[in-house]
């Protein structure tokens, strides 16, 4: 274990040049004591490592100093040509590189982790789109990712939901994302930072001029908590509902996580029908009309007022549209479909 913090010890600092104590203790999940013993250690191998006093200080090493030792463990390797992504490469314009990369890494290692890394690719698949989904037309996204790589400007006309529907923005472009199969730009627009859907620009100029990148930007890290506040902030109301148990089983396969997980969790005990009462997270009156409406006759909107009026006028004209159900001649009972008694 230590001999692999060693080498990877010494890769952090040929890859990412001086870092501080603090920083190799963090990205090595160690203590900084642990760091400055490991410094020694390499010291001490005959690796020149020096330290930098002061409050821009940390270790580095010597000027021109390389290794070519990778430390490549066989599931690193396995790991590498799992990552390949050759889909979204392709989206972005590099396929030929990312074959051209692989090519020579198979090159480079030993026959056995190329072997091993050969055998992953033919034993795993990632396919990210869900299930039903045509790919996005996204034909901007290579010259968005030029933009990116390049620090340039860009000028965009792009689609959203709100009116004016179509506006021209000028945009700093930080990275490009894609998430369950959709490409997404993060980019700063005038002092704030913001997500834009790849798919929703109509046109898109790459401006000569070029921005300075904010040297703290992390991408990861703003996407992670931009996805965090957009799933809290995304369902403003909730529906107040009486369904059967099947319907609140069905939910997890029809609607987003969300709404599915907080139903479930707040469901009451179902009474001798098999219907209980839940609460259902909804964006709007409008969303919660469509998606409840996948459930057919097996929900019962009781909340709000405006959502339970909307299904009963969507109710009376379906009624209208279809004649009751024709029961075999002798058939015992009313003409009315047998189900559970509807609260009033």
């Amino acid at each position: 274990m230590r001999a692999s913090r060693l080498v990877s010890l010494l890769l952090l600092l040929q890859t990412r040049g001086r870092m501080t104590a603090q920083e190799l203790a963090d990205a090595l999940e160690v203590s900084v004591r642990t760091v400055y013993r490991d410094v020694e250690s390499l010291g001490a191998a005959g690796v020149p490592v020096y330290a930098d006093r002061g409050p821009a200080g940390g270790y580095r090493l010597l000027e021109g100093y390389r290794t070519r030792l990778t430390g490549l463990t066989a599931p690193e390797a396995e790991a590498l040509f799992l990552a390949g992504m050759p889909g979204p490469a392709a989206d972005l314009g590099l396929g030929p590189v990312l074959a051209a990369a692989e090519l020579k890494l198979l090159a480079a290692l030993p026959d056995e982790l190329a072997d091993r890394g050969g055998r992953a690719r033919q034993r795993f698949h990632l396919d990210a789109p869900g299930w039903f989904r045509n790919p996005e037309p996204t034909p901007h996204l290579t010259g968005l990712a030029r933009a990116v790589w390049e620090d340039r400007l860009v000028e965009v006309r792009y689609r959203r939901w709100k009116a004016p529907r179509e506006v021209t923005r000028v945009l700093a472009p930080l990275g490009v994302v894609l998430k369950a199969g959709r490409w997404y730009l993060v980019a700063r627009s005038g002092e704030q930072v913001r997500t834009y859907r790849v798919g929703a620009v109509l046109d898109l100029v790459v401006l000569d001029e070029g921005f300075d990148r904010p040297a703290d930007f992390d991408l990861a890290g703003f996407w992670r908590e931009w996805t965090d506040r957009y799933e809290r902030d995304v369902y403003r109301d909730e529906a107040r509902v009486r369904m059967t148990v099947a319907a609140l089983e069905f939910m997890a396969y029809v609607f987003p996580p969300e709404m599915s997980r907080a139903a479930r969790a707040a469901a009451g005990a179902p009474d001798e029908s098999g219907w209980l009462e839940t609460t259902v997270p909804i964006e709007s009156v409008r969303h919660g009309h469509v998606e409840l409406l996948k459930l057919g006759a097996e929900v019962e909107v009781l909340a709000p007022a405006e959502l339970r009026e909307r299904f009963s006028a969507t109710a009376h004209a379906l009624a209208g549209l279809y004649p009751p159900p024709a029961r075999p001649a002798g058939a015992p009972g009313s003409d009315a479909p047998a189900g559970p008694t509807v609260r009033r």
